[in-house]
C-alpha cells in the first residue's frame, strides 16, 4: 500500500499564490508517475498536472499552463504544484495521485493511489 498526504492548501485571494506538497511513503517513490487532479463543488474531477518518475516529462492542463508547476524531489519523496496567479475558478479540492502505468496520465482511473485533498480556496 502506498499512502500519500497532500497539504499546502488554504485561502489565498485573486492574484495570489500557493505550493501544494504531497509527501508518498515506500521507497519506490522515484519510479512512480504522480499527478495533481482537483474536485469543485458540482464538478467531475479533473485533471490539473502530471510528472514522469524521472521528473523530465511535466504535462498542464490548458486551464492552468503558465500559471502552475508541476515538480518532484525524489530524496524526500515529495511532489509540488506551485500555483500562481489564482483565480476564483481555480478552487477546490485538490489530489495528488500515483501511478505506476506509463499511459494515460491524464485519467483518474489509471491512478491506484490517491491522497485525502487539500481545499484551495482563492477569493475575489
Amino acid at each position: 500500500q502506498v499512502q500519500l498526504v497532500e497539504s499546502g492548501g488554504g485561502l489565498v485571494q485573486a492574484g495570489g499564490s500557493l505550493r501544494l506538497s504531497c509527501v508518498a511513503s515506500g521507497r519506490t517513490f522515484s519510479r512512480y508517475n504522480m499527478g495533481w487532479f482537483r474536485q469543485a463543488p458540482g464538478k467531475e474531477r479533473a485533471f490539473v498536472a502530471a510528472i514522469r518518475w524521472s521528473g523530465g516529462s511535466t504535462y498542464l492542463a490548458d486551464s492552468v499552463k503558465g500559471r502552475f508547476t508541476i515538480s518532484r524531489d525524489d530524496a524526500k519523496n515529495t511532489v509540488y504544484l506551485q500555483m500562481n496567479s489564482l483565480k476564483p475558478e481555480d478552487t477546490a479540492v485538490y489530489y495528488c495521485a500515483a501511478t505506476s502505468t506509463s499511459f494515460g496520465l491524464g485519467v483518474s482511473s489509471v491512478y491506484p493511489y490517491w491522497g485525502q485533498g487539500t481545499q484551495v480556496t482563492v477569493s475575489s
